[in-house]
């Protein structure tokens, strides 16, 4: 065993000697565990991330106070907790607004088929000749559900065309609407061809493409005769194989003159008179269809007095007609189509249609406008009343 040395001689000296650094020690702090994370922080995150925001922005306030008090780490973090879950929460409540109202809708409009009578059809699948309801006798919507049903008992609407409709362009222009409303009144008056005997009520509507439908391939053109005003029970149809074929003849000629009557052109003569000059040849070329017609009915017993008579006015009214397509002024078209609606009668008509056996009654729409379609004053243009969807 080895013994220590003695301390060397002399004062100040001891046993064992001092430290060599007697004045170091460890940095303050050293060897202490640093600031825990937040918890709260993480969960807000996580919360708002995780569809549950509301969760979220109670984590976030949570955490915001406790590192505030506890001097905890992710303040950051808590703070972008809490803005993505106000975020998410704003845009989960915009979407949960928007799915109830969908559903609010969905279950009214459920609720209004309850009492619809007939079997549902799709719009499309109706043919001519079809007789449907609609929810509520809505015929005024964009694509109605629509339920066909016998035509002897009491229904909304009959369909008088179902085609393609060919336009070039956009299918909710001007054009393309006024393609449809010609199409649809052509179809109506072909399908119904004694216009006189229409109800009072009854309504021209068409369903058309929209864009959204066209971008995808829909052209389909649905026509449709509606009743809804009334209760309304049987067939509107009469067309040329359930009439005589003079009775035919007749109205067929006659109705081509009611609608070109009833189509002048959109704008106001002043600004088109090249326009109206054309229309004006179109309506003497339909009254000399009419004037060829009747010519060749003149000796037919029972109906040669109201025949002349009618002739004899369709001539005064070409003339009036001819000098309207050349009229050199707004003002002397005016007075050339005032001419020659006073130059016809719906008297002379009506002894016309008697002699043909058809109906006799004056429509209301004629006695509204006067007796004359497309009347400079702005009378009727489109003769029964219409509406389109």
């Amino acid at each position: 065993m080895s013994i220590p040395p003695s301390p060397p001689p002399g004062p100040g000296h001891s046993w064992p000697p001092p430290p060599a650094h007697p004045g170091w020690a460890p940095p303050p702090g050293y060897g202490q565990q640093p600031p825990a994370l937040n918890g709260f922080a993480l969960a807000s995150l996580l919360s708002g991330l995780l569809c549950l925001p509301p969760l979220g922005i109670a984590f976030g306030i949570a955490a915001l106070v406790q590192i505030t008090k506890r001097g905890d780490r992710g303040k950051v973090l808590a703070i972008v907790g809490l803005v993505v879950s106000v975020v998410m929460t704003g845009a989960l409540a915009f979407t949960a607004e928007r799915l109830l109202s969908s559903v609010d809708d969905r279950f009214d409009a459920l609720s209004r088929y309850v009492d619809v009578e007939g079997e549902l059809t799709d719009l499309d699948a109706l043919r001519v000749g079809d007789c449907f309801n609609v929810p509520g006798g809505d015929l005024v919507d964009e694509r109605p559900v629509t339920y066909r049903i016998d035509c002897a008992r009491v229904h909304h609407g009959e369909v008088t065309a179902a085609e393609v409709l060919e336009v070039a362009e956009d299918p909710e222009s001007r054009a393309a609407d006024r393609t449809a409303e010609d199409t649809c009144w052509k179809a109506q008056d072909e399908y119904a061809m004694d216009t006189w005997a229409l109800p009072e009520y009854a309504e021209m509507f068409y369903y058309a493409p929209s864009r959204e439908s066209w971008r995808q391939g829909d052209r389909a053109l649905v026509c449709v005769i509606g009743t809804t005003d009334e209760e309304w029970r049987g067939s509107l149809r009469k067309d040329a194989a359930m009439l005589k074929p003079e009775q035919a003849a007749f109205l067929r000629a006659a109705n081509s003159v009611e609608f070109v009557m009833s189509r002048p052109p959109d704008s106001d003569v002043e600004d088109v008179l090249p326009e109206y000059r054309a229309w004006a040849r179109r309506m003497d070329e339909v009254l000399g269809a009419e004037a060829k017609l009747l010519q060749g009915e003149a000796a037919r017993p029972g109906v040669e007095k109201a025949v002349a008579a009618q002739l004899k006015e369709i001539e005064a009214a070409r003339a009036q007609w001819q000098r309207a397509s050349q009229a050199g002024t707004p003002e002397d078209f005016d007075k050339r189509w005032d001419r020659a609606l006073a130059s016809t009668s719906l008297e002379t008509e009506q002894a016309l249609r008697g002699a043909y056996g058809l109906s006799t009654e004056i429509p209301q729409w004629l006695e509204d406008g006067g007796g004359d379609l497309g009347d400079p004053d702005g009378r009727s243009e489109d003769g029964p009343s219409s509406e389109s969807a």
